[in-house]
This record gives structure tokens, C-alpha cells and sequence, in this order.
């Protein structure tokens, strides 16, 4: 069966984001590690790439130099159960020199972007009642951390 693992080229930090989002993650691990040879592109016995998975699902990293950096054009979502996991989550990817964004959006240290989204937003904006979703809405637009209180008591008008 075809899996498709995502790639996250980074400069020459993806050992440490690998090793970094393994331990903030549970269920989460570093499979393989592999350097580069003496064919190049990058200095012989350095890290090439870095198999890991959050929460059981693989990723790869790729220490492939500074051409291609990061953008918002693509993040990682993140659904929590509860605000105490947003509130968790939210600080351990801003750690280090990370950046907020709005929304629940974020970059990491490494300019990752990162979606740290409770998994009530998602029921509250998508359920039949239409100004509901709209109240829920205009109130998480107003957010950098999404606030589950906040958006329940938009829900409830």
C-alpha cells in the first residue's frame, strides 16, 4: 500500500526540529537517520535526512541548505482535545524563538507553521447553525491562541 510522508526541507537544523517535535508529541519517535557521503551535495558523515513520526504518522526532514525556506503555504494541523493541550502545545512551538500568528496559527523556531486547533472549533463553525458558526467565527478571528471558553460563550450568543 503507497504511504505519503511529508518532506520539511530545513537549512541544516532537521535533527534537531526532529528531535525537538519527537519529544512534545507522544507516541512519537525518530526511525533512521542518514548523512550525506563523499558524492555530496552536503559535507560527508553530516545529517542528510531524519525519519520520525508524530503520533504515529512519518515525516521526514531534510537538511537540503538554506534555498528553500518555510512559508504559510503549508502548516501542520494540530486538533487538541481540551484548552490545557492547546495552551501546552501553543508554548512548546513558540519555544525557542517561535512566532505567533492569529487564529491558532503559529511558526515554530525553525519558521514552520503550525495549526493549534481545539477540536470544538471544528464542530462549532460546522454545524447547522448558520449564525452560530458565524458568532464562533468573527470570535476566533479575534484570536492568536484559540480560547475555548471564548468560543463557546460566541456559540452560545
Amino acid at each position: 500500500m503507497q504511504q505519503i510522508t511529508p518532506c520539511l526541507w530545513y537549512d541544516d537544523q532537521a535533527e534537531e526540529a526532529a528531535r525537538y517535535y519527537t519529544s512534545v508529541f507522544p507516541n512519537s519517535r525518530i526511525t533512521e537517520v542518514t548523512h550525506y557521503t563523499e558524492a555530496g551535495p552536503g559535507t560527508p558523515g553530516a545529517v542528510l535526512t531524519v525519519a520520525f513520526e508524530l503520533d504515529g504518522r512519518p515525516f521526514v526532514a531534510l537538511n537540503g541548505g538554506p534555498i528553500f525556506p518555510f512559508t504559510e503555504a503549508v502548516s501542520l494541523q494540530v486538533q487538541c482535545d481540551d484548552q490545557a493541550e492547546v495552551d501546552r502545545l501553543w508554548a512548546a512551538l513558540l519555544e525557542g524563538g517561535g512566532q505567533e500568528s492569529q487564529c491558532g496559527w503559529l511558526k515554530d523556531r525553525w519558521g514552520l507553521s503550525w495549526q493549534v486547533t481545539p477540536r470544538i472549533l471544528i464542530d462549532l463553525v460546522s454545524g447547522p447553525d448558520r449564525d452560530k458558526a458565524a458568532r464562533v467565527t468573527r470570535a476566533m478571528l479575534s484570536m492568536r491562541r484559540i480560547d475555548v471558553q471564548q468560543l463557546l460563550d460566541a456559540a452560545e450568543g
